[in-house]
């Protein structure tokens, strides 16, 4: 059974209504992409990618820009830390213990300042199941008031799905945030000031982000893709509201969840324009009567040229945008 097939039947083993059943399973699959058997003379290598200062202070580990398979480990997200005179924020972990140990690496190796907070920008595998390699009694670990609620949820499968790349993933766990936020936080490392805010249901319904105010720096997690097409798993039309505001005139520097850092403006008028095309072409389609297997064969090229990964995911964004939409 692939990916996609077992979380829908570990979906539905949870739902009762027939309708919720629909709309949790859409929704329910996230960033999953076919996770492959992983070599273990692999799982090192994807484990050390480097992690380089993008800013003072701020290092980022760029993920490969590829679906989770044998070759890459699963290190797909970009993932990293902010140093300040007191301690160290880590930002996301990676997919599997071993990743979250490559973080503690990094760290060590350029100060002697303790992690302090451990923060989680959402749910998908991808991003936080690194947290089983901190010692959660000695920090605070951080997330959006949903993300709780997501992890139970859909943890255990993640987990199931982890574990099947390889025996040396069996310590990977999935770790609850001890602290929440239900709109922002503001967090000082020692004369570094970063803020965390809480979105409505956009990518997912538990998103967040962290602003950096000395370098102006925005990590905006998997609220923007660059180069890979965004994956879209919480709400199309609340994730373009949320984009409407995410990039302030004060921000300078923008980190994605995946592909490139940058100003964030191109990033995001690109990936405004591909979700804004999904929502008018699917109105369009419900307008005209279409079921689903009609709208995607009418959708299928909408923004093929423009992204890397499309064929893995541009389907999906269609069938959970129609599911949306059709009760507008």
């Amino acid at each position: 059974m692939d990916l996609r097939a077992a979380e829908c039947n570990h979906l539905m083993s949870r739902t009762a209504s027939p309708h919720a059943t629909r709309r949790r399973v859409l929704q329910g699959l996230g960033a999953a992409a076919a996770i492959l058997p992983l070599d273990p003379g692999l799982l090192h290598a994807a484990a050390e990618l480097p992690f380089v200062e993008v800013a003072s202070g701020i290092y980022v580990r760029h993920g490969v820009q590829e679906e989770l398979s044998a070759a890459n480990g699963g290190a797909i997200a970009n993932i990293g830390f902010i140093i300040g005179a007191d301690s160290v924020a880590v930002i996301d972990s990676g997919a599997t213990r071993q990743q979250g140990e490559a973080v503690l690496r990094a760290v060590a190796a350029v100060t002697d300042r303790p992690v302090s907070h451990l923060i989680a920008t959402h749910v998908h595998l991808d991003h936080c199941f690194g947290h089983a390699a901190f010692d959660t009694g000695s920090l605070v670990s951080l997330g959006h008031h949903r993300l709780p609620r997501a992890l139970a949820e859909r943890g255990p499968f993640y987990l199931e799905r982890i574990h099947a790349l390889s025996p040396d993933f069996a310590s990977t766990t999935f770790v609850p945030p001890t602290r929440t936020v239900e709109d922002t936080l503001t967090i000082d490392l020692g004369n570094r000031l970063i803020e965390l805010a809480a979105w409505p249901a956009a990518h997912t319904d538990n998103d967040l982000t962290v602003f950096d105010h000395r370098t102006k720096t925005l990590w905006a997690a998997d609220l923007l893709f660059d180069a890979r097409l965004p994956t879209l798993d919480g709400s199309l039309l609340g994730w373009l509201e949320v984009l409407d505001r995410l990039i302030t005139p004060d921000v300078d520097l923008v980190v994605p969840g995946h592909g490139g850092i940058s100003d964030g403006r191109a990033t995001l008028a690109r990936q405004r324009g591909y979700l804004a095309a999904i929502r008018d072409g699917v109105r369009d389609a419900l307008d005209d009567g279409l079921d689903i297997p009609a709208t995607l064969r009418r959708l299928e090229d909408t923004g093929r040229a423009d992204w890397l990964l499309f064929d893995a995911f541009h389907g999906r964004n269609i069938v959970t945008a129609y599911t949306e939409l059709e009760w507008e």
